[in-house]
């Protein structure tokens, strides 16, 4: 934790990480040197668009399907990758074996959290297991906001309804209703980003992803000093001002190991 010297009070530093997708090792080392880590979800790795031998579904299926999946999905032939990805379900009982997948990749990342850690959820996260595997270094806010050394921070989980069908998709009015229950914050937190073509386009997969307008009127209208984001890996703009606010996709923390840090 950081001290204080000669009766003044020192910086407070907050290290932010976002799509750790699997990354337990760098996520250990990712509080290193910082007040606190905050983490805006996707802890899971299903796929790795960049190496498709990592991830449950190459686990259970092979690269040669994951690499086919990635294909398609990027092609946005959405219909077709579903398909085959029944096919490959077919006579599993998936849920059981997605469900083992994540809760040991869970035992890994949560174990790798340092103390202390604000957490929301991705939209590859599963939520309901969370409770399981978060210990007291470990505070989940979802449509909730924390004090971290007189800053007010408010956090918003999950994604919107998309193509993909990933696990933790909200209604656009759900996922209002948590971005209004914020009010005011000095940083606004969440794992999608506001609804701008330059944060939502992935250069990579060459899509816009689903960013919230929601998110994109409350900063408008409050003037938060950060909007902090993950959820586009590839971004074409990874920080812009809108109004005083500043926007910052934090990363692709899977690839990059390295926190994004906050500092006053």
């Amino acid at each position: 934790m950081t001290g204080s010297t000669g009766g003044r009070k020192s910086s407070t530093r907050v290290h932010v990480v976002s799509d750790v997708h699997g990354n337990a090792e760098a996520l250990a080392r990712a509080g290193d040197g910082a007040d606190a880590l905050i983490c805006l979800g996707d802890l899971v790795l299903f796929l790795d668009y960049a190496d498709h031998s990592r991830g449950i579904l190459p686990d259970l299926f092979g690269t040669e399907n994951a690499r086919r999946i990635v294909e398609l999905r990027t092609a946005r032939r959405f219909e077709e990758a579903r398909a085959l990805g029944r096919r490959l379900w077919a006579g599993l009982d998936r849920e059981r074996l997605i469900e083992e997948a994540v809760r040991r990749q869970y035992a890994d990342l949560f174990a790798a959290f340092p103390h202390p850690t604000y957490a929301t959820y991705g939209n590859v996260d599963i939520p309901a297991l969370w409770p399981e595997y978060a210990g007291p270094s470990t505070t989940v806010l979802d449509g909730q906001r924390v004090e971290i050394a007189g800053r007010v921070f408010g956090f918003v989980g999950g994604g919107l309804p998309s193509p993909m069908r990933t696990p933790y998709e909200v209604a656009e009015e759900d996922y209002a209703a948590k971005v209004e229950a914020l009010g005011e914050v000095d940083v606004l937190c969440s794992h999608i980003p506001p609804e701008v073509p330059e944060l939502c386009y992935d250069t990579v997969a060459r899509r816009f992803e689903r960013g919230s307008e929601a998110l994109l009127a409350a900063i408008r209208r409050t003037r938060p000093r950060y909007a902090l984001f993950g959820h586009v890996h590839q971004p074409l703009v990874r920080r812009m001002r809108i109004g005083s606010t500043e926007c910052v996709n934090v990363g692709h923390f899977a690839s990059t190991g390295t926190p994004w840090a906050l500092e006053w």
